[in-house]
C-alpha cells in the first residue's frame, strides 16, 4: 500500500506594491502533528516564526516558490501567483522525492500541475496543510521585506510590508519607485507617470 501524499499550498504578497509573491507548499506528517496551525493572518509574528520552525522540522516535506516583481509586471499578479505556487510544489517534490498525489490550493483556482488539484476558498482556515503553507509563505515574504527595508529604509517596508498604506504612498511620491516596486500596479504606475510628466 503506497502512501497518499496531500500537499497544501498558499501564497503571501498578492496585494503589496513591492517585492515578490511567495508561495508555500507543505505535506504534513500525520505521525508528527503540529499544534496550533491556522491562517497566518490570524497569528502574531512571534507565533508565526515559532510555527515556521515547527513546520520545517516536523513536516514530511515543504517547498517555497516565488515570482519576482519583473515576472509580476510581465505576466500579471494572478499568473505570477500561479507560477509561484507551481514552483513551491516543484521545490517540495524535490525534497519529497516524488510528486504529491494531490494539491489543495487556497483560493478559487489552481495552477497547471501534473497532479490532481483542488481549489478551496478560505482553505487556510479549513485545511491544516494549507495553514502550514500560508505560514511558510508569510514568514518567508516578511523576512524578504526586512532585507528590502535595510536596502531601502526610506520606504518603511518593515512597517507596512509593502502594502499600499499612506506612508508607502508618501514615500513613493518623495523617492519614486525602487527596483523592487511592481510597476504594473496602478498606484506605482501613477506615481511614476506624475514624476515623469
Amino acid at each position: 500500500m503506497s502512501l497518499f501524499w496531500i500537499c497544501g499550498v498558499d501564497e503571501a504578497g498578492r496585494g503589496p506594491l513591492v517585492g515578490a509573491v511567495v508561495a508555500g507548499a507543505v505535506v504534513l506528517d500525520p505521525e508528527n502533528p503540529i499544534e496550533g496551525l491556522k491562517d497566518s493572518k490570524k497569528l502574531s509574528p512571534a507565533r508565526r516564526e515559532y510555527l515556521y520552525e515547527q513546520i520545517m522540522e516536523k513536516a514530511k516535506a515543504w517547498g517555497i516558490g516565488e515570482a519576482s516583481p519583473v515576472e509580476i509586471d510581465e505576466i500579471n499578479i494572478l499568473q505570477a501567483t500561479m507560477l509561484a505556487m507551481r514552483r513551491a510544489i516543484e521545490d517540495l517534490t524535490t525534497r519529497l522525492g516524488v510528486w504529491p498525489d494531490k494539491a489543495l490550493i487556497d483560493g478559487n483556482r489552481c495552477p497547471e500541475l501534473p497532479i490532481a488539484a483542488e481549489a478551496i476558498v478560505k482553505g487556510d482556515t479549513k485545511e491544516p496543510a494549507i495553514s502550514a503553507a500560508s505560514i511558510l509563505a508569510k514568514v518567508t515574504r516578511d523576512r524578504q521585506m526586512q532585507i528590502l527595508h535595510e536596502q531601502y529604509p526610506q520606504y518603511g517596508f518593515a512597517q507596512h510590508m509593502g502594502y499600499p498604506t499612506e506612508a508607502h504612498f508618501a514615500a513613493l511620491q518623495q523617492y519614486g519607485a525602487c527596483d523592487q516596486h511592481r510597476r504594473s500596479f496602478s498606484p506605482v504606475r501613477k506615481v511614476l507617470e506624475s514624476i515623469a510628466s
